[in-house]
């Protein structure tokens, strides 16, 4: 059959925007098409009359106006000021566009681009193998480190993991300088102490409470997308505080089509936090940065499958779950005939009487049939894959062993023999093990914290599920975080490469905050969160050098 060829060529232009599109998308924008304006404008030409024969017309039925058609734009003064653009470019068309906004928002995006005049300065009195390791701690403002980390590791980042402040009325987040210089600014707002601190009490009784929130993260995802490698991926912890708004920013910065999952936490199994409804989970947001971001599927726990049969050596242990029939999914009649086994006759749904009726057209929408075509059925009953078991046929779930298609008509299957892995599923988080209460258990026995130094701190368990989820072992993978606190990724990257002996890097950014005089920080005798997060990445060293399973490899 020939194919109808399109009497256009293809458009040079619409292409360079889906280019540009995938390099800035938070620059797409929908307009409606010039023909769609021209043809309301003709519309509003045609003169009206006053005879009778038009007032008779007038009473008949009208067709609905029709709709106006969209097409994907680039905003040009949105790239202009990605690309630190001061000027403002006349748009072509007055629209009323989708998108997010706050007051701030386009300060928060130039400050994006604002060029530091500074520098790294190697600390070599506090660190651990300085010459050999590749793994880096940066003690400072994490918008200013994001900025110095673009010159060497720009596309070299193969997963973030991210633990911004939630803005619950009563955290600390960045003022950042926009309009001023930083210290001008600092004057000015009052907020600054002796040791520079640039970090104010965010209170929820604020004007600007949620926008000066949003002015924080915006710039520091902007610069985190720019790190990423082009099949990188980025992890963020939230809660219902911001989470909308955080989905709306991702949406911007990394494109909405690059969302790929958001896992439900749970904080706590019990307790309550208010009179009405207790609330027991967080969120952990996952984007891409581009479409060849795959997430690394890890080996299925097999310790149910404890059936055995002469195919043991190759396709390993199998287990009896599924039965060959079901009556949950719409009926299909091409799924419904007699399978004959040894002699014995078997049916959907075990009963012939029914079998009878359906072939005769009285089922229901959701009826008896069999899972697998009658070919498949022929191949899985000549390599074993069929079992008959209490009168019902079951299918057999090898551990190392499945039947694929081939897309062949003479050999349409073919027995494929590797390690089944586990699909990640939005619910995997919701046990107590990656809850905050094991969090504290592991701090506590790792730093002797005996009095809570920190409350809300990640489990290891959790971010080290994500490590695995986000990178490979044995590809050099970087893992960034840039509000480290107290160094969780750390010991999730180094004990992440212990258990399979991989040489992933980590690179850590935490301001120094004091630890208030009073805390239990300050107490166990640290002065600001750095000295905590250090010392536990000295301990996790120490109490890997003594129990790792595996060589840890990729630096001390």
């Amino acid at each position: 059959m020939v194919e109808k060829i399109a009497g256009q060529s293809a458009s040079l232009a619409q292409e360079q925007v889906e280019l540009l599109a995938q390099l800035f998308p938070s620059c797409v924008v929908e307009v409606p098409v010039n023909e769609a304006q021209s043809s309301e404008a003709t519309a509003t030409t045609t003169p009206t009359t006053t005879t009778a024969a038009a007032s008779q017309h007038q009473l008949q039925p009208q067709s609905p106006p029709a709709q106006p058609q969209f097409k994907r734009h680039i905003d040009l003064n949105k790239l202009a000021l990605l690309l630190g653009q001061k000027q403002e470019l006349p748009q072509a068309h007055a629209f009323e566009g989708f998108g997010f906004v706050w007051a701030g928002k386009r300060a928060a995006i130039a400050e994006a681009n604002q060029v530091i005049d500074k520098t790294l300065r190697p600390c070599l009195e506090e660190s651990v193998d300085f010459a050999h390791t590749h793994h880096l701690y940066l003690e400072g403002d994490n918008l200013d480190a994001l900025k110095l980390l673009l010159r060497g590791y720009s596309g070299a980042v193969k997963m973030i993991y991210i633990d911004p402040p939630y803005n619950t009325g009563s955290d600390f987040v960045y003022n950042d300088s926009f309009a001023q210089s930083q210290a001008e600014y600092e004057h000015l707002a009052g907020i600054s102490d002796e040791q520079g601190q640039r970090f104010v009490l965010n209170r929820n009784s604020d004007a600007r409470f949620h926008s000066k929130w949003c002015s924080m993260i915006q710039p520091r995802l902007m610069l985190a997308r720019q790190l990423l490698t082009p099949d990188g991926l980025i992890f963020i912890s939230i809660d219902d505080h911001e989470m909308h708004r955080l989905r709306c920013i991702c949406d911007e910065v990394f494109g909405e089509n690059n969302f790929i999952a958001c896992f439900p936490r749970v904080t706590k199994k019990s307790g309550k936090s208010t009179d009405a409804v207790a609330n027991n989970h967080d969120y952990v947001l996952l984007y891409a940065k581009s479409d060849q971001a795959q997430l690394s599927r890890q080996e299925q726990d097999t310790a149910d499958f404890k059936l055995s049969d002469e195919y043991v050596a190759t396709r390993g242990y199998y287990h009896l779950k599924q039965t060959l029939d079901y009556n949950s999914l719409g009926y299909n009649a091409s799924l419904d005939y007699p399978i004959e086994i040894a002699g014995q006759v078997f049916y959907p749904g075990s009963d012939p009487a029914l079998y009878a009726k359906r072939q005769a057209g009285q089922h229901a929408q959701r009826d008896w049939a069999w899972r697998w075509s009658k070919a498949l059925v022929d191949f899985g009953l000549e390599h074993g894959f069929v079992v008959v078991k209490n009168q019902r046929i079951y299918t057999k779930t090898y551990e190392r062993a499945s039947i694929v298609g081939t897309g062949t008509a003479a050999n349409p299957y073919r027995v494929e023999y590797k390690q089944r892995l586990r699909t990640p599923t939005t619910l995997d988080y919701t046990d107590n093990a990656y809850s905050n209460d094991n969090a504290k258990k592991g701090l506590k026995a790792l730093v002797a914290d005996n009095s809570g130094i920190f409350e809300y701190s990640k489990p290891c368990s959790l971010v080290q599920s994500l490590v695995n989820l986000g990178t490979t072992p044995h590809s050099g993978d970087i893992v960034l975080d840039f509000f480290s606190g107290s160094a969780t990724t750390a010991e999730a990257v180094l004990r992440a490469n212990a258990a399979d002996g991989g040489n992933r890097k980590f690179v850590l950014v935490q301001l120094p905050e004091r630890c208030e005089a009073k805390s239990a920080a300050a107490q166990a005798g640290f002065t600001n969160i750095c000295e905590i997060g250090k010392e536990r990445i000295r301990k996790v060293i120490a109490d890997l050098k003594n129990n790792a399973p595996k060589q840890c490899t990729g630096g001390g």
